[in-house]
């Protein structure tokens, strides 16, 4: 009798423990997650911080331009045959619609893509030729001209296997880099989303708001029309 309360006194405390424990790491956890553009927002000096339902912070600042630069995090937790995949999402909203057509390109299509804006764009397109699988779509509008200067800045900028998508539009341009990948861990035996990083570099924030600041350049001909706030 002795010995079996005292196992379930035992089993009782090794339960409370574990419960314990798991509600601190998950905390811990989302505290990090809060904190991964803290060092990015440094070099914003007018930065806005908030946060998406699933506790990654949304970075929102205008460059000196007046432009509007939205940065964002996406576990990604869809991909087929790889760990989850922590993307970096860089949209650069002009301040006047440009006169331009939309084009895009997604490296390794699967479908599962929910924050592809290539996905949207109605008109397949011949994609550039690369070592990765790409597809490139359109709205319809693009001159020869455009779509050949399209290419080659597409080709060049996914020579870099972390760039996932590049999207030119009459509102904005964005570009989705890959940030983080999941630990293989704690995916494999307990099915958990954990990304070993405490923050995004600055580095790597600046090289994809650079890139979406190159990509506006692309196909700049023609001038604005419509006031806008926001990318497509």
């Amino acid at each position: 009798m002795i010995i079996t309360i005292t196992l379930s006194a035992f089993i009782a405390a090794a339960g409370a423990w574990i419960g314990k424990r798991a509600i601190s790491d998950h905390r811990a956890s989302l505290a990090k997650r809060r904190g991964l553009l803290d060092e990015a927002a440094r070099s914003f000096p007018d930065a806005r911080i908030s946060f998406a339902p699933d506790h990654f912070p949304i970075l929102v600042s205008r460059l000196e331009d007046g432009r509007q630069v939205r940065i964002e995090l996406l576990a990604d937790t869809m991909v087929t045959r790889r760990l989850p995949q922590l993307w970096l999402r860089v949209t650069l909203s002009e301040v006047n619609e440009r006169n331009r057509p939309a084009i895009g390109v997604l490296a390794r299509p699967t479908g599962a893509e929910y924050y592809s804006l290539v996905h949207d764009l109605p008109e397949w397109m011949a994609p550039p030729e690369m070592d990765a699988s790409v597809l490139m779509r359109g709205d319809g509008r693009a001159t020869a001209c455009q779509v050949e200067r399209a290419v080659a800045i597409f080709r060049n900028l996914f020579a870099d296997s972390a760039v996932k998508e590049a999207v030119i539009s009459p509102r904005g341009t964005r570009v989705i880099r890959q940030a983080a990948q999941g630990e293989r861990g704690a995916h494999l035996l307990l099915r958990q989303i954990r990304f070993a990083v405490t923050t995004i570099s600055a580095d790597l924030v600046s090289k994809a708001v650079a890139e979406a600041q190159s990509l506006s350049e692309a196909l700049a001909a023609g001038g604005a029309i419509t006031a806008t706030q926001e990318a497509a």
